[in-house]
């Protein structure tokens, strides 16, 4: 029971890495608290919009007087070049730059000693697939955010990112060319993120702060070149 008597905050935490993240806190004790726009039973709410976060925040302040870990998690919209809209983009970046550093700012009278902030980037924020990018700007801009708090709450909150790389959230076995482009010969899976996430929380943690940690089973290590080891460009 590593964080009982704690209060977690999730966001995006209904589904995917985000349950995992919460339904792990929980297992060691944690009250967790989920905002997530998606129905069900947690707070109910789009985090792209203002008046939602100020609102959530004064529930946090009246139910629970305190938060020790915040978990920025929700997704951003997902389109690239050809098809996303201006709003869309700017939308997207709402949701994954402005309501975690939105939401750090409303809670900060909130936090405990010791507390701290984990945000959750994409190993898109080094590298990209085609149309992506109102994605990849925000986890590139969550990612630098990461290190903008780290320093500005130094002393006060501990702030780190990390960036999962493929992660199948329906937790599906993987054989053959998708374990092994891995070179930790498989896909991964929401608990290779949410260990990390409680890791950075705990106090075993204690001296890391500003950083960005990728979760990719070494992808984004490995070198790939026409025709080496059997890989070839198709176009």
């Amino acid at each position: 029971m590593m964080f009982e008597n704690k209060v977690a905050v999730v966001t995006g935490g209904a589904n995917g890495i985000g349950r995992a993240i919460a339904e792990s806190f929980r297992r060691e004790g944690a009250d967790v608290v989920v905002i997530d726009k998606a129905e069900g039973g947690h707070y109910v709410a789009d985090i792209a919009c203002r008046e939602s976060l100020e609102r959530f925040a004064a529930y946090m302040a009246k139910t629970r007087g305190r938060v020790d870990y915040l978990v920025n998690n929700a997704l951003p919209l997902f389109k690239g070049i050809d098809e996303c809209s201006w709003d869309e983009f700017g939308y997207a970046l709402a949701v994954g730059v402005t309501a975690p550093f939105y939401l750090t700012k409303l809670l900060l009278p909130l936090f405990t000693s010791g507390a701290c902030v984990v945000n959750i980037s994409s190993s898109r924020d080094r590298m990209s697939q085609p149309q992506t990018e109102s994605y990849t700007a925000a986890k590139g801009g969550i990612a630098a955010l990461t290190h903008a708090l780290a320093v500005s709450l130094a002393g006060r909150v501990r702030v780190n990112s990390i960036s999962p790389g493929w992660i199948d959230t329906a937790c599906t076995e993987y054989e053959g060319p998708d374990a092994a482009q891995h070179p930790a010969g498989r896909v991964g899976n929401p608990m290779d993120i949410a260990h990390m996430a409680l890791f950075l929380c705990s106090d075993k943690a204690g001296f890391i702060t500003g950083e960005n940690i990728c979760i990719d089973g070494g992808m984004t290590r490995q070198m790939i070149y026409h025709n080496d080891f059997g890989w070839s460009l198709k176009s």
